[in-house]
């Protein structure tokens, strides 16, 4: 029963990964047909990861309190309606209303997913569960930009539709193995707190997407990044208080993986279509080696981390993907010469980052905390995602490619500096 169990939240998670990357490739197909320009095409990608970011720490909460797979069902179903929608959707407004409809599904689901493991699986079992869930979660998201590629040669509505027969699998698994979870305890996390820290979170996205679209003086943007602001002076403390130790570490990581590798793939996409002329399937093609070497980085990780411990692991990912980032940054637009080397490295890279990032942090986290811990740390992700999208906007909307790159190596290294110090602390602590 626990490998169905593993199968279907892997599945799950697999979909979330894929839905937020495989509208990369389709992207410039898509606003050519519902007439959207590029600040608000973005929006594509942005409606979806606000949502997400912005109430994952709510979706925890009602894990911890509802059950895990209760609401494991329930998101898995409004996840493939509203699929379907987006995929019937014949204008612009719809679909962006689509997409956020998934973002929410999204937050829901995601604590489930990690909440289920953490209540299934014990000490190393539990290791090993996430160093699967995190390879198939990384391999979702670089397949999607291959899968983008190959749906958008016949239309790009196949991008959304080929969700719901998965969610109908995941919802149809949940319904046999999942819902006899262990009684929910109720959440320790003050409900006061989760909404404000869900307001902000909403608030930051948003102010920092429309930034990229509509400038820093617009008072759309000024609004609701003044009230982020306010709201991160009331929550800053506990923020940085985060317990354990690891899990504050993994969620900083989390942030700076989706600020490099994470954003690569909306930069290699506008890049290969908008500077190379290349066809989307041709897009998608040129994204293979890259989501190989994802899988193959995330199924290497869980013997990495035995051998070297969770945080030099992560260090190391961070260290080579700042590698693979820094040469796509300064080589040139020849496929074999330039692009491939770069994304052979990073694509490891991301492999190996994502799935350590998960395992450190949730290394010490109780299992009637692990779909708060793991809301925390996907918070963290998706949020920096939808900013990293919307700052990335504006030199890409130049054609300013290597700035880009540049921008995403920088937040490698910093990764690398978190995780190293998180080493360090950890063998000083042990001697």
């Amino acid at each position: 029963m626990a490998s169905m169990i593993l199968a279907v939240l892997s599945a799950a998670q697999f979909l979330l990964a894929l839905d937020y990357s495989i509208v990369y490739v389709a992207l410039p197909v898509i606003a050519r047909d519902l007439h959207l320009d590029l600040p608000a095409a973005q929006w594509v990608v942005s409606a979806y990861a606000v949502p997400f970011a912005g109430l994952l720490l709510l979706g925890g909460r009602l894990s911890d309190r509802l059950g895990a797979g209760r609401l494991f069902l329930a998101a898995a179903l409004l996840f493939g309606l509203a699929s379907l929608a987006g995929g019937l959707a014949g204008s612009g407004a719809l679909l962006l209303a689509a997409r956020a409809v998934q973002g929410l599904a999204a937050a829901l689901l995601q604590p489930a997913i990690l909440g289920l493991i953490g209540a299934r699986f014990q000490g190393s079992a539990r290791t090993r569960a996430l160093s699967v869930w995190g390879a198939v979660g990384a391999s979702g998201l670089a397949a999607g930009v291959v899968l983008g590629g190959l749906f958008t040669r016949y239309s790009w509505r196949w991008t959304f539709l080929v969700n719901v027969p998965v969610t109908l699998a995941c919802a149809a698994g949940a319904a046999i193995w999942l819902l006899t979870t262990a009684r929910p305890r109720p959440s320790t996390s003050p409900l006061g707190r989760t909404l404000l820290t869900t307001t902000a979170a909403v608030a930051a996205a948003l102010g920092l997407t429309l930034a990229g679209a509509r400038g820093w003086s617009d008072w759309a943007t000024i609004t609701p990044l003044a009230v982020a602001v306010l709201l991160g002076l009331l929550l800053i403390r506990p923020a940085l208080g985060l317990r354990p130790a690891s899990l504050r570490t993994g969620t900083m990581a989390a942030a700076l993986y989706m600020a490099s590798v994470g954003s690569e793939f909306y930069v290699v996409t506008l890049m290969l279509q908008n500077r190379d002329g290349y066809a989307p399937l041709q897009a998608g093609l040129a994204f293979l080696p890259l989501a190989a070497l994802v899988t193959v980085g995330s199924s290497l990780t869980s013997g990495l981390v035995r051998r070297f411990g969770p945080a030099r692991t992560l260090a190391g990912g961070f260290l080579f993907a700042a590698l693979g980032l820094a040469w796509l940054a300064v080589a040139g637009s020849s496929y074999p010469t330039g692009v491939l080397p770069g994304l052979v490295v990073s694509g490891a890279a991301h492999g190996v980052i994502y799935t350590a990032m998960f395992v450190l942090g949730a290394r010490d986290v109780p299992a009637e905390r692990q779909s708060s811990a793991g809301a925390t740390m996907t918070t963290a992700q998706y949020l920096t995602g939808a900013v990293a999208v919307a700052l990335l906007t504006l030199p890409l909307h130049g054609g300013a490619y290597g700035t880009a790159f540049w921008l995403t190596a920088g937040a490698a290294v910093a990764g690398a500096v978190v995780a190293l110090q998180r080493g360090q602390a950890s063998l000083e602590a042990a001697q």
